[in-house]
């Protein structure tokens, strides 16, 4: 059906895999939904799923397609500093309560609020980073949005406060789309990590 399916191997065992399936935009334009992308845990911080991702890229731009989406929660700033600062995405969607409250432990009972990444893999800023370089003409950054490094505890020992760190940051992000905004950066700390706001053409 046109979707991709590939495996990251060590010998002869799968340690990690990453899966699209085909989409069609409103008046037509294709794109690819990348589903699913894991490594597992003793094989995780090592670039497989970099070079999963760069491998769905490579092969999505063999068959003329220029974009690549999937969903991640705001909340966790290691995989957005990924998607932002190590493939070259940027968001300009947030969608409340994705796939419903459940009962998984890594959402710890809140809504599955998601940021929808858009992967433009023939673009320059792309180009770029995927070849480690620094991306061109970044936009001027117009707003910065803090999370707490420490979330995952907090959604552990305070679920009250985690949601309000959720709702506050849904408003935010909401608004600044709203005004014409993207993100189009993630910094880290130890403290927090920040998400970027500024203008996309």
């Amino acid at each position: 059906m046109g979707g991709q399916a590939f495996g990251a191997f060590d010998s002869n065992r799968m340690i990690g895999f990453c899966l699209a399936i085909p989409g069609l935009k409103p008046g037509g334009g294709s794109y690819l939904h990348s589903h699913m992308l894991g490594v597992l845990p003793e094989y995780r911080d090592a670039g497989i799923g970099r070079l999963l991702k760069l491998q769905q890229r490579e092969d999505a731009l063999a068959r003329g397609i220029e974009l690549v989406e999937w969903t991640f929660d705001p909340l966790e700033i290691k995989n957005a500093y990924f998607n932002m600062e190590r493939l070259g995405t940027i968001v300009r969607r947030y969608v409340r309560n994705q796939y419903g409250t459940t009962t998984s432990p890594l959402h710890g009972g809140l809504p599955t609020d998601r940021c929808v990444a858009e992967w433009w893999i023939a673009s320059p800023r792309v180009r770029a980073i995927v070849n480690g370089s620094e991306a061109p003409d970044r936009p001027e950054i117009v707003e910065r949005l803090p999370v707490p490094a420490d979330i995952t505890a907090i959604k552990r020992q305070e679920p009250k406060r985690a949601r309000q760190i959720q709702q506050e940051l849904s408003n935010r992000f909401e608004s600044n789309f709203s005004r014409g905004l993207a993100v189009v950066g993630v910094e880290r700390s130890p403290e927090a990590g920040t998400y970027l706001f500024g203008k996309w053409e």
